[in-house]
């Protein structure tokens, strides 16, 4: 049985089971155009990004369910993991503005266009609400099955200048997708790239799991991965 994956959405223990970085960036991209701030002594100045990662982190996972023949209804709440955070905390220099230095990180990642002035945007929101961790799934063969979610979680380190101002240096992280999906003990992950569900399965399944081993591009078993991300 294949790795069933979902997206959610598309806009979008926990340090342990952070998958391997998607990418990551020395500050050599350019500079973006602050929107106005608050509380800051300089508006319109610029953000420069350093640091930026994009990873999969799980978010919930359901135990190992025995379903017998003909399928079953799995585990309807799973158990969280990691609560995905949109926020932005500044280290030194004058409070700036959260919105804008995500709307920031969110055009340095490729989440928010160059066109958007993210007066609506999710990726922006500090308040945004978190995925559900309420699945309604039902699978029709028998074997174990693991039910889990994820995110993929954007962090960045950032350096705010504008005029003669001190410059204004923080942090901010976000997450983009919202996805989820079932997995099979007995069966080993085909694509590296899901290694959000190997990692579900190294915790549910086991360490000797072939989901939790998963499958090269030759065939064979490849390694687990390993935690601490």
């Amino acid at each position: 049985m294949k790795i069933k994956e979902t997206f959610l959405s598309a806009c979008a223990v926990a340090a342990l089971l952070a998958g391997t970085a998607a990418c990551t960036s020395d500050g050599d991209g350019p500079a973006d155009k602050a929107g106005p701030t608050t509380g800051a002594a300089c508006k319109n100045g610029t953000y420069t990004w350093f640091n930026v990662d994009k990873k999969d982190v799980l978010t919930g996972i359901s135990e190992k369910q025995k379903i017998g023949k003909g399928g079953g209804d799995l585990a309807t709440t799973l158990k969280p993991l990691h609560t995905p955070r949109t926020a932005v905390t500044f280290e030194k220099g004058a409070r700036g503005d959260a919105k804008a230095a995500l709307l920031s990180l969110g055009r340095r990642v490729g989440e928010v266009s160059a066109e958007d002035d993210g007066v609506s945007h999710e990726f922006a929101n500090v308040r945004r609400q978190v995925p559900s961790l309420v699945s309604h799934t039902r699978v029709t063969v028998a074997g174990n099955f693991v039910d889990y979610a994820w995110v993929e979680e954007v962090t960045g380190d950032f350096r705010y200048t504008c005029g003669t101002e001190k410059p204004v240096t923080g942090r901010a992280v976000g997450w983009t997708i919202d996805g989820g999906g079932i997995l099979e003990c007995s069966e080993p992950v085909v694509e590296q790239r899901e290694r959000h569900a190997m990692e579900a399965a190294l915790l549910a399944c086991g360490p000797d799991a072939p989901a939790a081993k998963g499958r090269s591009k030759s065939g064979g078993p490849s390694q687990a991965p390993k935690s601490g991300g």
